[in-house]
């Protein structure tokens, strides 16, 4: 990954895929349903595909926000190798622009500042998750469509070393788009964001029809698929669409197919908003499961029933989640209950060693500098990026705290010469007060704090300070807020 800030990234372009040459120079993009018709010099509306020379390029490739180790639970996957490390990366654009968007400022391209840019070649990417002992790769954030041309180099080369690719999409794309996605990727977890069309066009700016289209062709390639919803207040999060996403999920793809209800925090246009109160998510859930959906969790909460897997055949507990963290404690290889023997549904990898605890006295870091940071109400996640300015290896440590004043185990992350590194840090039991960092000579830190598992923060607490408000981030969209009054009124008049 180049680190170099600062750097105009609209200049570079590289040749794009589906692209359709028309008379007087102009081209047709296919990546996604709006098939745009781009003139010469222009770009189409996700703004980083366009027109140079009567060719269809692309704007953004090698191009995103810094990748990130997360955990599987990040994005919404649940029943695929638990509590399993990812590598995720962003880019920039989107074929979208959904009204609460939780990553504004990477998916809207006219909000891209230089500064927030990270450049990467397909090799460096699976280099990274390789040697940190990564074993899937996960394309998310903004979204992934409008990064396909990288995202088919990258994923090939991950296919060949071994990595499984996750696809964390709003997925409105077209056919050939996916036909050119299924042979390198193994995970689709997939947003949906209602069922309802004037919803799409009003909430997104997209149609429906194209994404539903979409989740049932990659199940039917036999593709490992999960749906998820966010459950926009007083908008979406309401039974009657509960009932009606379940209802889809039942007849199009079957009752094993996991479903996850997501809590939504206010930002973008909507800003003027509040949290998904949670007895309506817990409501969703209830309504899910009683129409027979099997596995239905709920996102971006902590301490309420519907984030644990039990077995549906005995109760036995079966995968305990905390947060973004998640423990296997009733499956058997096969993904099965241990109890019982009843099928769970589970996708298992197998043991991984990668990341285990270290042994360590805290008299050991006595030249190393401490960043210490408490939860704090909804804000129960970080991204911490790590800067090695040194020309050998270096090694950061963490550990958590506990209200009884004890420590968990040691953490330990080694970072090559000059390498810049970002991962996430979230709470994983009710009595952790917050983590500490540890930092050698010669390491850079930076923390930013996340607002729920979709969110990628680009500003750090060392910009901005640490949130005063935990429901939204501070830095905010600075337009128009009355878009959620306005779609307010038009669910009223549904």
């Amino acid at each position: 990954m180049d680190t170099t800030k600062n750097k105009n990234w609209t200049l570079e372009s590289s040749p794009a895929k589906l692209e359709e040459i028309l008379p007087g120079g102009v081209v047709k993009c296919h990546l996604s349903p709006r098939n745009c018709v781009i003139q010469e010099g222009k770009v189409g509306f996700c703004k980083v595909r366009g027109n140079r020379g009567g060719r269809l390029v692309t704007l953004n490739y090698g191009k995103g926000v810094h990748s990130t180790e997360e955990t599987i639970e990040t994005e919404a996957v649940f029943h695929f190798a638990p509590g399993e490390r990812i590598l995720s990366l962003g880019n920039i654009g989107c074929m979208l622009n959904c009204g609460y968007c939780h990553n504004w400022k990477t998916s809207q391209a006219k909000y891209v500042t230089d500064k927030d840019v990270y450049y990467y070649t397909p090799e460096q990417v699976v280099e990274t998750a390789l040697k940190h002992g990564i074993r899937v790769i996960s394309w998310t954030y903004n979204d992934p469509v409008v990064w396909h041309e990288f995202i088919l180099d990258t994923a090939k080369l991950a296919k060949e070393a071994g990595l499984i690719n996750l696809y964390k999409s709003a997925f409105f794309i077209s056919e050939e788009a996916i036909d050119e996605l299924l042979p390198v990727i193994d995970i689709f977890s997939i947003s949906l964001k209602s069922i309802s069309p004037e919803y799409y066009r009003k909430v997104t700016t997209g149609w429906v029809e194209p994404v539903l289209a979409g989740i049932k062709k990659v199940y039917d390639a036999g593709k490992y698929v999960e749906v998820s919803t966010l459950m926009v207040t007083d908008i979406s999060d309401d039974e009657e669409t509960a009932r009606k996403i379940s209802q889809w999920v039942l007849d199009e793809l079957g009752p094993n197919v996991p479903l996850h209800f997501v809590r939504f925090h206010p930002d973008y246009k909507m800003s003027n908003s509040i949290r998904t109160p949670v007895d309506r998510l817990l409501k969703a859930r209830d309504v899910a499961r009683s129409m027979g959906v099997e596995h239905v969790y709920l996102g971006n909460v902590n301490d309420v029933e519907g984030t644990n897997t039990r077995c549906n055949h005995c109760n036995a507990l079966l995968v305990t989640r905390y947060g973004l963290n998640a423990e296997i404690i009733g499956l058997d290889s096969k993904g099965c209950c241990s109890e019982c023997g009843h099928d769970a549904h589970f996708k298992l990898l197998g043991e991984h060693q990668a990341n285990a605890p270290v042994e360590l006295r805290e008299e050991a870091l006595s030249a190393y500098e401490k960043r210490k940071f408490e939860w704090h109400g909804d804000i129960v996640s970080l991204h911490a990026q790590v800067l090695n300015t040194e020309d050998f290896e270096q090694t950061v440590y963490l550990r958590r705290n506990y209200t009884d004043g004890h420590n968990s185990d040691w953490k330990s992350l080694t970072l090559r010469p000059h390498e810049s590194y970002r991962f996430i840090i979230a709470k994983a039991r009710i009595d952790e007060t917050g983590p500490e960092v540890w930092l050698p000579n010669g390491v850079n830190s930076n923390l930013h704090e996340v607002f729920d598992r979709a969110h990628f923060p680009t500003e750090s607490i060392e910009e901005i300070g640490i949130s005063q408000n935990d429901i939204t981030p501070t830095v905010g969209y600075g337009g128009k807020q009355n878009m959620y009054e306005q779609v307010i009124k038009l669910v009223n008049q549904a």
